[in-house]
């Protein structure tokens, strides 16, 4: 999500926050995440590159970063990940060389019962995409359909900010 929004300008939602003057090209935004954060853990030199004498941490991607089309990066996601050498994450063919995971914590989070952004229903995506909006807000959905057969639903906020845009500040 981070290198989407560092390379797109926009949020989770769609919602483009930021000029192309202030946005960075993929290599940069790759590099910040990186090779050039690891002043800020002591460790520059270290870690950062796939090199000799440096940790050996990565992250097979789902997708070419560098080929998918800008609005698709938002949906890339680690199908296997190292860090010091050790499998710390697999995921489908990856699946069956990691570590079973720990359950979200705390035990109350949303994370736990929803399972984060990237496990939108298949339904939704298909409506969403159906739909053909430029902007849509991935967080409170679509629900243009119950607008076109209703009155302006101003007394329900799914409905409503479903047919005229989102009304979170930043998507």
């Amino acid at each position: 999500m981070s290198l989407s929004w560092l390379v797109t300008g926009k949020t989770l939602g769609g919602t483009t926050l930021y000029p192309v003057r202030n946005r960075l090209d993929r290599e940069t935004a790759l590099r910040l995440w990186t090779e050039r954060n690891t002043w800020f853990s002591n460790e520059t030199g270290k870690k950062g590159q796939i090199k000799s004498g440096q940790l050996a941490d990565l992250a097979l991607l789902s997708d070419d970063y560098f080929a998918v089309p800008e609005s698709e990066i938002v949906h890339l996601r680690s199908v296997l990940t190292v860090l010091g050498g050790a499998v710390v994450h697999g995921q489908g063919d990856y699946g069956p060389i990691a570590p079973v995971l720990p359950r979200p914590m705390p035990d109350w989070s949303p994370v736990a019962t929803l399972g984060g952004y990237h496990h939108q229903d298949p339904a939704v995506q298909k409506i969403a995409a159906a739909c053909g909006c430029a902007s849509s807000c991935a967080v409170h959905g679509h629900d243009h359909a119950a607008a076109l057969r209703t009155a302006v639903p101003s007394s329900d906020p799914q409905s409503f900010w479903g047919a005229f845009g989102c009304g979170c500040w930043a998507v």
